[in-house]
């Protein structure tokens, strides 16, 4: 027994480096690309503007957005009138607008106060039956003051292009006032002047936290399906009837 003991420690250390010397001769399988350094200044140079060719071409986009929305971007005051402001959704928080939508829809219930919009239409996600953004959203409005008659919702909201196109299409909104936070209003303002809108934007201020650094980076990646959308202009997701609802809250 104590002699088994003894050559414990040096079977250990036996099985250790077989160990690490099965793990040195373990290969990557050949399919695997293996990453190459060039070792040659022409090598590195090429690499380098390789590096900033591909920068550049994902961030063109998100500069498109910047150009030409930018200048239609206005406070709550200084917004032109339209016939209608259009809210898109923002998510809900048991059951309620978060924090984000709220701020949106404080914004369009000013905008209905100042007299610059005569409707609002909410737009948001009701895919499933225990989730309803645009009831959420018309809720909060009527509890702030608005009639309910002058709140159209569409349910099919499920996107920013979904919603422009919708508005357009299905409710007949040729002109509008879009309310968003400051991240994404740029992208609604593009898309929607692709859907046939002409449209300003309230960019809504909101904290910089978490949610807002993420809607940030978020933006940069959803530029290039913006893009996409204004070029090739696809039919919603649900596209349905044209609706009268709007035409009867601007009456």
């Amino acid at each position: 027994m104590r002699e088994r003991r003894a050559e414990l420690p040096g079977l250990i250390r036996r099985v250790r480096m077989a160990g690490i010397r099965a793990v040195r001769g373990v290969r990557a399988p050949r399919w695997l690309p293996r990453p190459r350094i060039p070792r040659t200044r022409r090598g590195q140079r090429r690499a380098f503007q390789a590096l900033v060719v591909l920068t550049v071409l994902a961030l063109a986009p998100a500069t498109w957005l910047n150009a030409t929305a930018g200048p239609r971007v206005r406070s709550v005051a200084a917004a032109p009138a339209a016939p209608v402001a259009v809210v898109f959704g923002a998510g809900l928080w048991n059951g309620e607008p978060s924090p984000y939508l709220a701020h949106r829809l404080d914004a369009a219930v000013r905008l209905y106060g100042r007299g610059t919009v005569r409707a609002i239409l909410v737009t948001g996600d009701n895919s499933r039956h225990d989730y309803d953004e645009p009831d959420a959203m018309r809720g909060y409005l009527v509890r702030h003051g608005i009639p309910a008659r002058r709140i159209v919702s569409d349910y099919a909201g499920f996107d920013t292009w979904n919603s422009c196109t919708r508005a357009h299409r299905v409710f007949g909104v040729d002109r509008a006032v879009l309310v968003s936070q400051g991240f994404h209003i740029r992208r609604a303002l593009a898309l929607c002047r692709a859907a046939g809108i002409e449209s300003y934007g309230v960019g809504v201020a909101a904290d910089h936290d978490v949610t807002w650094a993420y809607g940030g980076v978020r933006e940069i990646f959803a530029a290039g399906k913006a893009a996409a959308d204004a070029l090739l202009r696809p039919d919603p997701q649900f596209l349905g009837p044209k609706e009268k609802g709007l035409t009867e809250a601007l009456h």
